[in-house]
């Protein structure tokens, strides 16, 4: 099919279109074209650590990457635990032509003592409440999080790992770990989050967003939950689909991650997840982190692995296009209340450009981001991006 967009709108879609005058083609090979992607996890430094990514480079990696809309985790210093940070991002991002919606803290300071300004925040842009890579330690807290925000329709996040199991873990409990000799944060860990978190939200109601699961009893539990009818959703990173725990061997702190890569077993059945829509949304659990954190001793490195950039390319190796597509677009957009675009004559373009067949191996070369710290390094990957149009603007990659 031709598209053609006008003033950012679609103004006509055919199998053949005459080309207006001064009008610019886009014609690439193999190119298709779906809604605008959504990545409900990124994390870009920006205030605090602009040594390891800024808000400008890192959304034009995000269109680069294909997509349209982020959100941006309270990865930052100062943190997002106020209405003026909130703003401070929605306004640093207002000439870009990718989306950003900030994630605001859940609790002052991520210390899981007091509850931030929730409404406030609400009103100011945040999509979601959650201390970044922190469980929520106090239950009350939780309760009291989960009831207040039914008021608004919030949405409150926690991140599946019991703050006391596996507190000082750097990998997943396995023979391949307990070999090499390091402290290990077991699957159990992130199932009694879990459970706990769900019992709370059976008794308050209200919705709740469980972040980067990674174990096959988690998926379980989340699938028990939704036929009881909670209001719970849950992401997987692209790294917990496509890389294991053994990979560890090697002592590279890019596979240093939380949660941390699980095994064989796990990644089958956060697959299988994904197929049932157990699980509703893949992301990057984009994390940039500078050199001087990650170059050193794997028990002194920071966690985290830069992802957007492949994302869909390590994705396609494990589900059908379509799979990802959902995973991408409709389900993140509906979760967290935002509009899901369309395809069709008079709407917004807000589009996403891609070869889903090219396969390649992803080298330091392809890494757009400014910190390099990519656990996909090597890696055979399937699909290229081509880039995005969106708020009237194209990016091509």
């Amino acid at each position: 099919m031709d598209i053609l967009i006008k003033n950012g709108t679609i103004s006509d879609i055919a199998k053949k279109l005459e080309l207006p005058e001064n009008c610019k083609e886009i014609q690439l090979k193999n190119l298709h074209v779906s809604n605008g992607w959504f990545d409900t996890s990124v994390s870009l430094g920006e205030p605090g650590y602009e040594e390891r990514e800024n808000i400008k480079h890192g959304l034009e990696v995000a269109g680069r990457s294909g997509f349209t809309k982020v959100a941006l985790n309270p990865n930052t210093q100062p943190l997002v635990d106020n209405k003026s940070a909130v703003e401070f991002l929605i306004q640093k991002s207002r000439t870009s032509p990718v989306d950003l919606f900030p994630i605001a803290n859940l609790t002052q300071g991520a210390r899981g003592k007091e509850m931030a300004e929730l409404f406030d925040m609400k009103n100011s842009g945040a999509i979601a409440f959650g201390d970044y890579n922190k469980s929520v330690e106090n239950a009350n807290l939780l309760k009291i999080a989960l009831l207040y925000a039914q008021n608004f329709e919030g949405i409150v996040m926690s991140f599946p790992q019991d703050a006391g199991i596996g507190a000082h873990g750097l990998v997943n409990e396995s023979e391949n770990t307990t070999r090499l000799g390091l402290n290990s944060i077991p699957n159990l860990s992130e199932e009694l989050q879990i459970t706990r978190d769900l019992a709370l939200l059976e008794y308050t109601g209200g919705k709740l967003h469980i972040p980067t699961i990674s174990t096959f009893r988690a998926v379980q539990l989340i699938k028990e939950a939704k036929k009881k009818g909670l209001d719970v959703s849950c992401s997987v990173a692209a790294h917990h689909i496509f890389l294991t725990d053994d990979e560890i061997q090697s002592f590279d702190t890019n596979f240093k991650v939380t949660p941390p890569l699980r095994s064989e077993k796990d990644v089958k059945s956060l697959i299988k997840g994904l197929k049932d829509g157990t699980i509703d949304m893949l992301v990057s659990d984009h994390n940039p982190i500078d050199i001087e954190n990650k170059n050193v001793e794997f028990a002194n490195g920071h966690y985290g692995t830069i992802g957007m950039e492949t994302l869909f390319g390590s994705v396609r190796k494990k589900l059908e296009l379509e799979e990802v597509i959902s995973c991408l677009t409709e389900k993140p957009k509906k979760r967290f209340n935002l509009p899901v675009s369309v395809v069709e004559k008079n709407s917004k373009a807000d589009l996403t450009l891609f070869d889903p067949d090219l396969e390649y191996v992803f080298e330091k070369i392809h890494i757009l981001s400014k910190s390099k710290n990519s656990a996909f390094l090597g890696k055979e990957l399937q699909g290229k991006i081509y880039g995005i149009i969106s708020n009237n603007k194209l990016v091509l990659s």
